[in-house]
């Protein structure tokens, strides 16, 4: 029972930390109609930044929110200077420009970092770990991770169900021209929401790499499944987005104790039989 409920523990946090990632894969996705595939980029950036600027702050929470204020800042600047521009644009003309993002962050990071392997200490305040029975623990460090993801999902809620930025987020969505019409900005309205997805999307990078060190290549690794959480969810549903994250999780983590031989395909299968089962996603309407 001990064991199975690390697994489970580790299961939600997987999970939780999967959607933050995956929902601001879904709003640039499902509500601006861009194909990012720059989006583990973001990640990668947010990771990275976790590891530089808490070695030149002594604080892993300092650099968090220098972090959360840089990548916002780089969110805007991408949409003003280059994402405003393909809105009307063939989803060919996106994924190219956003793989060709890739490559040129992958070459600063390169530059500017290096290529080895890097580790980010955890805080000291929540470097324990809390006894699961006689023999085993669990890191303080991952329930907080789980911790903060939920009250980052609750703040999202709030923010498109109850504010008027969020009714407006909801409206350019459903009818761009109409909201335009009516004198909403809905090219600020799309630049916030870009912003955003960013910055949830670095944030996950950087809370993950105290739990799984900062290297080469970690954004493509968590692009594939972020767009697996999309598809499974529904695009453009936030909450289809947790439910499909957390499935994953508990897939994953569960696959690989119990069937390791066949983990990897274990969330491809679930994707293809929910597919045939509701070919929308989960939380998206027919």
């Amino acid at each position: 029972m001990e064991f199975a409920l690390i697994q489970l523990l580790n299961a939600l946090q997987y999970g939780l930390l999967l959607f933050l990632v995956a929902s601001g894969l879904t709003l640039i996705f499902g509500i601006m109609g861009i194909i990012n595939l720059a989006h583990g980029s973001f990640y990668m950036i947010g990771a990275y930044m976790a590891f530089t600027l808490s070695s030149l702050t002594g604080s892993l929470a300092v650099a968090m929110v220098l972090g959360v204020v840089l990548s916002v800042v780089l969110g805007l600047f991408l949409e003003w200077a280059l994402f405003a521009h393909l809105y009307r644009r063939d989803h060919l003309e996106q994924v190219l420009l956003t793989y060709g993002l890739i490559l040129i962050f992958e070459e600063l990071r390169s530059l500017i970092v290096g290529n080895d392997v890097h580790g980010v200490t955890v805080p000291p305040m929540f470097g324990g770990s809390i006894a699961l029975g006689d023999t085993m623990t669990y890191p303080v460090y991952r329930l907080v991770i789980s911790a903060v993801c939920v009250v980052i999902a609750l703040g999202m809620y709030l923010l498109i169900q109850k504010t008027r930025l969020g009714m407006m987020i909801r409206a350019g969505a459903s009818n761009r021209e109409m909201v335009g019409v009516l004198g909403v900005n809905v090219n600020l309205v799309f630049r916030l929401v870009f912003a955003l997805g960013v910055a949830l999307a670095a944030f996950a990078g950087m809370l993950a790499a105290p739990v799984s060190s900062v290297y080469p290549g970690m954004g493509q690794q968590v692009l594939i499944i972020c767009f697996v959480v999309v598809v499974i969810g529904g695009i453009g549903s936030v909450w289809g987005a947790l439910a499909a994250s957390l499935l994953i999780g508990l897939v994953d983590t569960f696959g690989k104790v119990l069937v390791p031989e066949y983990a990897g395909v274990a969330v491809y299968v679930l994707m293809a039989a929910i597919l045939l089962w509701r070919p929308e996603g989960l939380f998206r309407r027919a």
